[in-house]
């Protein structure tokens, strides 16, 4: 049996606005508003380097429905790109950049197939290997039913079966679940390959055959941390081979720094200097929140010297802007610092309470956040970052609460 090589790739959310990036200067902001465009030609420089077979793209190429004319034109460069060197595209769109959407459409070169509302299948002969793509565009944004059920079972033992599909597992609610699946839904199609996209962590839920998800190709916020990017996919009948290729332009992340024993604010400038080389190193420029653990003492005395945005406005500061430039977005003192500066047995009592809440707890809690009409639209999903940041602040607050009444 032949083998295949494609490049399979979701959610590149051109444009996104990248909201709440306060203090940010202005050049590295715009930087910042352009990297989903630097990621986006990373891919398309890979690709016409390298000519695989084709490219599939699983959705949410625009950040939203109103997509801009300079967003179109940059994606329609792309595709030219790699209509000029011979490579196919097979898009399917998602949630966000849905067929239903308002804007001024721009001409796709003959290389590209769109998938409409209805499931279809395309074939297409690659070195003598039949391949059969199957995939459907979301007509509009909210797309409830199992899309799935529509999708034929692969007929034949010598065709490779790919299918297409921006959804997610149901039940799973960590994203907004559109066009929901199950993983035997998807092994009962018989399909070799699922190209998934939605779901921004980069993820193969199942090995033989492959169901991928590709992750986002640009992170867009602190939730959305580490490097993002796409698989190049080598697939037969029989075998299946994986290998991702970075193509963050900007990497968010979080950053931890054992602060036990520091007594000086110049210690722990070094070592917050050190921890930020060290991720320059590894992954380039970036935004980062940087978590202060391991506080003892000697560590929460220093830190109680100084508000928390002096010793972040200090340690920007101190880093520079040298490149690859990192952004210190914010800095986040562990527990240990308050419980141990509000030793009070009140204190003690209603920390550990907190603590101790469970996930349905802090829902609970926070209903009348998350439940308000007006305000919903800027809060995330709440996952368990968010509510490790609740739980330090609600800490960080009661300690102040309690050293005032002393």
């Amino acid at each position: 049996m032949s083998t295949i090589r494609f490049i399979h790739t979701a959610d590149l959310h051109l444009d996104s606005p990248f909201k709440g990036m306060t203090g940010l200067p202005t050049d590295r902001l715009n930087n910042l508003r352009d990297s989903t465009f630097a990621a986006f030609t990373k891919l398309i420089e890979h690709a016409v380097k390298t000519k695989p077979d084709f490219m599939l793209i699983a959705g949410d190429i625009y950040d939203g429905e109103d997509r801009s004319l300079r967003t179109q034109m940059k994606f329609r460069e792309g595709m030219v790109k790699l209509d000029t060197a011979g490579i196919p595209v097979f898009i399917s769109h998602g949630n966000h950049d849905h067929l239903g959407g308002r804007w001024t459409r721009f001409d796709l070169p003959p290389n590209v197939h769109v998938f409409d509302e209805h499931v279809e299948t395309v074939r297409l002969t690659v070195d003598g290997q039949e391949v059969l793509i199957s995939g459907f565009s979301y007509q509009e944004r909210h797309i409830r039913d199992k899309v799935i059920d529509r999708y034929p079972v692969a007929e034949g033992q010598d065709a490779i079966h790919i299918g297409m599909l921006h959804g997610s597992l149901a039940g799973d609610e960590t994203h907004a679940v559109y066009a929901p699946f199950t993983k035997n839904e998807l092994l009962a199609k018989r399909y070799d390959y699922w190209a998934l996209g939605h779901i921004h962590v980069r993820q193969q839920l199942h090995e033989t055959p492959p169901i991928v998800y590709p992750g986002n190709l640009q992170g867009r916020h602190r939730n959305e941390r580490g490097t993002k990017g796409f698989y190049e996919v080598e697939l037969s009948k029989t075998t299946a081979s994986l290998h991702f290729i970075p193509a963050s332009a900007i990497v968010f992340d979080r950053l931890e720094l054992p602060c036990a024993g520091m007594s000086h604010a110049n210690e722990w400038l070094t070592a917050c200097s050190e921890v930020l080389e060290s991720f320059k190193e590894h992954n380039g420029a970036g935004i980062v929140e940087l978590l202060l653990t391991d506080i003892d003492r000697e560590a929460a005395n220093l830190f109680s010297q100084s508000p928390e945005g002096e010793w972040l406005e200090v340690l920007r500061d101190y880093v520079g802007e040298s490149e690859p430039y990192v952004w210190v977005q914010k800095i986040t003192f562990a527990s240990q610092l308050n419980l141990s500066m509000a030793s009070s047995a009140l204190m003690q009592s209603v920390a550990g309470m907190i603590d101790g809440w469970t996930t349905e707890d802090w829902k609970d809690v926070l209903k009348d956040v998350y439940q308000h009409a007006r305000g919903v639209k800027y809060l995330d999903v709440l996952t368990a970052d968010e509510i490790d940041e609740v739980k330090t602040g609600a800490t960080a607050l009661l300690a102040a609460e309690m050293s005032g009444m002393e």
